[in-house]
């Protein structure tokens, strides 16, 4: 029976080339397993701990991750991206070159299987977070993208990587969150089922392997991370499971 997977924040690129390798490699070996049964793969964002397309040059590196992902694209399993807070600034490369399916930058309803998904990185998403909202709207504007794209790679890709290694992710930390209704992308999906009609909510940003039962035969997954806990869904058209990757 062929399933869909997800997965999120793999952060590559912290906190430092020989550990960001290692993750790569993993998540590399975890593609090879699924692809013997994969319909689709959707990746929630994160995955880079920094990306940005200058329109000649993209950041060096990942070499293994996009050369394994155009090999699935080429073999016709769609592979899906959403962009995270980390990765926003991701445009056609990895559509043209590497041959992803689709980019999306915000949260979409899709139907799976017969049964009724909304996925999204969660960036931004609920009550909290309001710090972070005021930013994104900045690195969304195509106005600040275009003056970062202005600053020479070498140095633009310098400043990003050493803001990347002050991140909590990049240093070890775990995050905590508050397992209850006052978690805030278990709120916003609350908010979400009073006007859509949703089996499973999927999001990734939050960093800890998440299955909350919120109740009308709906459940909200979080993906965790693969910096800690190397976790993933599988759909196979009858459950969803979350799981973790050895």
């Amino acid at each position: 029976m062929s399933k869909v997977y997800f997965a999120s924040d793999l952060h590559l690129g912290v906190p430092d080339k020989s550990t960001s390798l290692e993750r790569e490699k993993l998540f590399v070996s975890w593609l090879i397993e699924i692809q013997k049964d994969a319909e689709a793969i959707y990746l929630l964002g994160d995955i880079f701990d920094f990306w940005f397309e200058y329109r000649k040059v993209i950041p060096k590196g990942y070499t293994r991750l996009l050369g394994k992902l155009s090999e699935i694209a080429d073999s016709g399993i769609p592979v899906y991206f959403f962009t995270g807070n980390h990765d926003m600034w991701a445009f056609d490369y990895l559509k043209d070159e590497v041959g992803i399916k689709e980019i999306y930058r915000s949260p979409i309803e899709v139907s799976i299987k017969n049964k009724n998904f909304y996925l999204g990185h969660g960036d931004g998403l609920g009550p909290g977070d309001k710090g972070f909202k005021i930013i994104k709207k900045a690195f969304k504007n195509s106005l600040c993208q275009w003056l970062f794209e202005r600053i020479h790679p070498n140095l633009g890709i310098s400043i990003a990587e050493f803001w990347s290694k002050r991140s909590r992710i990049a240093n070890g930390l775990k995050d905590e969150i508050d397992h209850g209704d006052k978690e805030w992308l278990t709120q916003y999906c609350k908010e979400k089922m009073k006007t859509t009609n949703v089996d499973y909510f999927i999001f990734g940003h939050r960093h800890l392997p998440l299955d909350i039962d919120l109740g009308s035969n709906t459940r909200y997954i979080n993906l965790g991370e693969w910096v800690n806990y190397n976790t993933y869904a599988v759909f196979d058209g009858e459950k969803l499971a979350l799981k973790e990757f050895s």
